[in-house]
């Protein structure tokens, strides 16, 4: 197979409920993609500007300055230690990496990655490009022989599922079992909400509870579209077994993949700065409290979602109903069917948009419930 091979892309099948919901008299409540739309805070758009003389190619591993602070962010916000910057690597933000990741391993035919059942259906489609084979499969017991690659998904998308420390660590086990590279894409982190995850940090693959300080096989993908407000910007990074690092380091040469001087500048900024993130959770803890409740007063049972930027919803109906359902009070929202099979009467509800949409989609809720 290759990228002929892949499907139409799904989003395109939302188009006329999208037009639905923007006939509503108050206009469309958009909480289906999760684009962020606050703005990007003043200290990283300032730090863009100022870097804006780069008239040389950027390096692919990144300036020093980047790799620092994301070994010293690792260890102050995700209790990772021991990592360099012989551990870690810039990206052009994570979707690109997630894609290619099989392609840059060198995996092909014959070869299993295994990814979430409830899955970003973009694991799945690196898998198909380079003629793997993916398994959806969250018990590490189940993972069959030949897997290659090992995707987690922690805080998950789109079900919010945070994976423990001792639950990290049985699947790094069995990973090493099977020979596998193991892969934790993590870039909600920061964006728990219940308890545990409300008070205590939601922990990183590299987690030293989890690999005792070992890193081999396991990479950390991380982005800061989500808590930095920067998917614009395209920046997002990966770290952990520095001979992984190397080899996904070399390739990227040959392809060409570098990140613009510029946004690597910005990115270390942003990185040293916990105080924006800290707002902008707070923006987001504001929006889920006001709709969480408006949707289970609709009918709607949350599952999962203690941590991330949606909320994994059901009504207990086909999910093309629920869609057609709330596009009729104005609210677009994304099927379950888009990320697995397994998931038919889901709906995924993003937490991005403004104040005043989501408590114009609450107000609207509470009038159907």
């Amino acid at each position: 197979m290759s990228v002929r091979d892949l499907a139409d892309y799904p989003w395109d099948a939302v188009a006329p409920f999208a037009q639905r919901a923007r006939e509503h008299a108050d206009g469309i409540v958009d909480l289906s993609i999760g684009s962020p739309v606050d703005e990007t805070p003043a200290v990283i758009r300032e730090a863009l500007a100022a870097a804006t003389e780069a008239h040389a190619y950027p390096q692919t591993v990144g300036t020093v300055p980047l790799r620092e602070a994301i070994v010293s962010w690792f260890e102050r916000r995700r209790g990772v230690t021991g990592l360099t910057p012989d551990h870690v690597l810039p990206t052009i933000g994570s979707k690109e990496l997630v894609a290619l990741l099989p392609t840059l391993l060198g995996l092909g035919a014959g070869d299993i990655v295994v990814h979430p059942r409830a899955a970003y259906p973009t694991y799945e489609v690196g898998a198909v490009v380079v003629g793997a084979t993916p398994v959806a499969e969250d018990d590490p017991a189940l993972w069959p022989a030949g897997t290659k690659l090992i995707w987690l998904n922690s805080p998950g998308n789109p079900d919010g599922r945070v994976w423990n420390a001792a639950e990290l660590r049985a699947a790094v086990a069995r990973a090493r079992e099977l020979g596998a590279v193991i892969a934790g894409d993590e870039c909600y982190a920061e964006l728990g909400w219940e308890a545990p995850w409300d008070t205590e940090a939601i922990p990183s693959i590299l987690d030293p509870r989890v690999t005792d300080g070992d890193a081999t096989g396991v990479l950390s993908v991380y982005s800061l579209s989500k808590q930095s407000n920067l998917a614009g910007y395209r920046a997002a990074f990966l770290a952990g077994d520095a001979d992984l690092v190397n080899r996904l380091l070399t390739a990227r040469k040959h392809l060409g993949l570098m990140l613009p001087l510029p946004v690597q500048h910005a990115m270390a900024v942003a990185l040293n700065d916990d105080v924006h993130v800290a707002q902008q959770k707070e923006r987001y803890r504001a929006r889920r409290e006001t709709l969480k409740p408006a949707l289970e007063a609709a009918g709607f049972r949350i599952d999962n979602s203690e941590a991330g930027l949606y909320l994994w919803a059901t009504e207990g109906r086909d999910a093309w109903e629920s869609i057609e359902r709330l596009a009729e009070i104005g609210i677009l929202a994304g099927p379950g069917v888009f990320y697995g099979p397994y998931f038919s009467q889901h709906v995924r509800l993003s937490l991005t948009a403004t104040d005043e949409r989501i408590a114009a989609a609450a107000a609207r809720l509470r009038q159907i419930s």
